[in-house]
């Protein structure tokens, strides 16, 4: 079958073409919950603030464990689309659709008892709890929704079509940004306001995603075969990479929030300097996902071609530019972070202590790059057990090193622990490349 045009013409300009849509996306999404508070935060009372922080939270958890619907869709659409096997692309656009609406469903019905409990856990006043439970007994119904763009998503950054993956995340954002303003600010609905704000704008991104794909959807349909959809090894094998990627951000999160509840145990302060801190990770990591994305649909096309020099320079290109924006990332940190951080909070023990450890900020980008583009690559080619036993060790060791370092050091031990994570979290990807490499056929001629 004939290849995709231009699907393995790997330049700088085509890494550009695929990652610049995704940062530009990613720049968008802090600015949801910047409105979403600052709508709320007009309101009257300040329980409205804790209530959207706690409800938002709740399903930040809870979707971003179905992340796997994303980063597993996008390995296996990009290995057909570079292979040209159309009827195993349609196939897998099918098979991850149906996944995404029948999780969604799942988690409408399990939703309700999961908020109830997760409610009782926090020990939040019962004003905030209250609050927070009408937003999320609104949001919970936006599940098949985000599950569907997350695939949506998947399945654009596979076929290399990044474009396409921006306009669904902009028309998401903007939709919930205006409607924000429109249904708190002019009608006074609240909270639930804020839910049902995300629930419109995310099903209008759902239906924009099934129009923008109408064409390989129509053609799926019409080669639709049940026994080849239904197809053991081949739900077997979108299953078991699901299920690794989604082991894998579970460790992630435990990691993460693992190092919130050691801040908190350091006072107020601390806890109030590191999440700060935290968030200036959070905005460098949007950046360098861009070529983490760029790295899966390029490195997964070539490899499911069979195209090992196509492969490598996938690699070398993105990882190139990955190193190039991280440098600048840090340099930026470098001669703003004091004025970031004041953007951030206005108490100045808080200001003082996040400037204190600012230094871990501006090594951190140096630091992480590394191991994203490791796990785009791992994505894209499918080596998500590889990816999972390396996260497990990573995050394992991580632990055990806090232990030892905080009693010596400090918060610079938790900020050590962190950084020593991200470079494990490398190397041990590493370990496992050779085999990726080796599992490509060189049918270009290369060894």
């Amino acid at each position: 079958m004939n290849q995709p045009p231009g699907a393995l013409s790997i330049t700088h300009r085509k890494v550009w073409m695929l990652a610049g849509p995704i940062i530009l996306s990613n720049i968008s999404v802090p600015l949801v919950g910047a409105v979403d508070t600052a709508v709320v935060g007009h309101l009257p009372e300040p329980h409205s603030i804790g209530a959207v922080a706690l409800g938002a939270l709740i399903f930040s958890f809870l979707y971003w464990g179905f992340g796997f619907l994303r980063m597993g869709t996008t390995g296996f659409v990009a290995q057909a689309y570079g292979a040209g096997d159309w009827r195993r692309l349609s196939d897998t656009l099918l098979r991850v659709l149906f996944l995404a609406l029948a999780l969604g469903l799942a988690t409408i019905i399990i939703g309700w008892p999961l908020i109830d409990f997760v409610l009782y856990l926090i020990d939040s006043s019962a004003t905030v709890e209250g609050l927070a439970s009408d937003y999320a007994q609104v949001r919970i119904w936006s599940a098949p929704a985000v599950l569907c763009v997350y695939a949506f998503t998947g399945i654009f950054i596979g076929m290399h079509n990044t474009r396409a993956a921006f306009v669904l995340q902009l028309i998401l954002n903007i939709t919930n940004v205006l409607l924000d303003v429109l249904f708190v600010l002019g009608f006074d609905w609240g909270v639930e306001g804020v839910a049902l704000a995300s629930v419109i704008a995310e099903y209008l991104a759902m239906f924009c995603g099934f129009y923008l794909l109408r064409i390989p959807i129509r053609n799926a349909f019409a080669h639709f075969n049940r026994a080849r959809l239904l197809e053991p090894a081949a739900l077997g094998s979108l299953l078991k990479a699901n299920t690794n990627i989604f082991i894998r951000t579970l460790c992630l999160l435990f990691a993460f929030s693992y190092f919130t509840a050691r801040s908190a145990s350091q006072g107020e302060v601390i806890l109030a300097a590191n999440a700060i801190l935290l968030h200036l990770q959070s905005i460098m990591a949007y950046g360098l996902d861009g070529f983490a994305h760029a790295v899966e649909a390029l490195a997964g096309s070539a490899y499911g071609a069979g195209r090992k020099r196509e492969f490598r320079r996938a690699v070398a290109l993105t990882t190139f530019w990955g190193a190039i924006i991280a440098f600048l990332a840090g340099a930026i940190y470098f001669l703003f972070g004091a004025a970031i951080i004041n953007l951030f909070t206005g108490i100045d023990d808080v200001a003082d202590t996040a400037l204190r450890y600012l230094p871990w900020m501006i090594v951190a980008p140096i630091l992480s790059v590394w191991s994203f583009q490791l796990d785009g690559i791992f994505i894209g080619t499918g080596h998500t057990r590889e990816m999972r036993n390396a996260m497990l060790i990573s995050m394992l060791v991580y632990v055990a090193l806090l232990q030892l370092t905080i009693p010596l050091f400090g918060n610079h031990g938790l900020f050590l622990g962190l950084a020593f994570f991200m470079l494990l979290r490398a190397v041990s990807l590493l370990f496992y490349f050779p085999a990726i490499e080796a599992a490509i056929k060189a049918s270009d001629g290369t060894d």
